[in-house]
C-alpha cells in the first residue's frame, strides 16, 4: 500500500476510532493522570535500581513535594549462560530480572496495587573484553527499562479501574 492509500484509509477510519470510548491514559480527564507527578519512589541502592527510578521518573515525572503515591520496589536480576561455541566458550548470556514492586497511599499508608513482574534480555559475549563489559551493561539498561514499562502499563490499567 503507498502512502496517499494509508492515509485516506486512516482519514476513513477516523469517524468510527472517535466513537469506540477510546480515551488516552494521561488525557485531560484520563484516568491515569492522577498519577503523573504524584509518585515518590523509594531512593535506589544499587545500579540497577537507579535505572528502574530513572526510566520510571522518565515516565511517571519526578515530584516536587506534591506526593501522593509511594512506589517501593525491589529488583533481582541472575545472569545465565545460554550459548556456547564448538569449543565449550559462553558466546551468549541472558539476564533475568524480577521486580517486586508496591504502590502505596502516602497518607493511610495503604497498600494499593502491588505485582511481581519478570522479563529477560540477551546479549552477545563474542568479542574483546571491553565490547562485552559494554554488551552487559547495555543489557541490564535494556532491561530496566523493559521492567519500567511493564510497571507503568499495570499501574496506568489499575488506575483506570479504580479512582486516583
Amino acid at each position: 500500500m503507498n502512502r496517499r492509500g494509508f492515509l485516506l484509509l486512516t482519514a476513513a477510519a477516523a469517524p468510527t476510532l472517535a466513537g469506540c470510548g477510546f480515551e488516552p491514559v494521561y488525557g485531560t480527564q484520563g484516568a491515569a493522570s492522577g498519577l503523573l507527578d504524584r509518585i515518590a519512589m523509594d531512593e535506589p541502592n544499587d545500579n540497577n535500581s537507579y535505572l528502574l527510578v530513572r526510566e520510571l521518573e522518565d515516565r511517571l515525572g519526578r515530584t516536587s513535594g506534591g506526593e501522593t503515591f509511594g512506589l517501593s520496589y525491589s529488583v533481582a536480576t541472575e545472569s545465565k549462560a545460554v550459548g556456547k561455541t564448538v569449543a565449550q566458550v559462553t558466546s551468549r548470556f541472558d539476564i533475568l530480572g524480577e521486580v517486586t514492586y508496591a504502590l502505596r497511599d502516602l497518607d493511610t499508608k495503604e497498600v494499593l496495587t502491588t505485582n511481581t513482574i519478570n522479563s529477560f534480555v540477551g546479549y552477545s559475549a563474542s568479542g574483546s573484553t571491553v565490547s562485552e563489559v559494554a554488551a552487559e551493561a547495555d543489557a541490564y539498561e535494556r532491561l530496566m527499562v523493559v521492567l519500567a514499562d511493564r510497571i507503568v502499563a499495570e499501574l496506568q490499567a489499575y488506575a483506570t479501574t479504580n479512582a486516583l
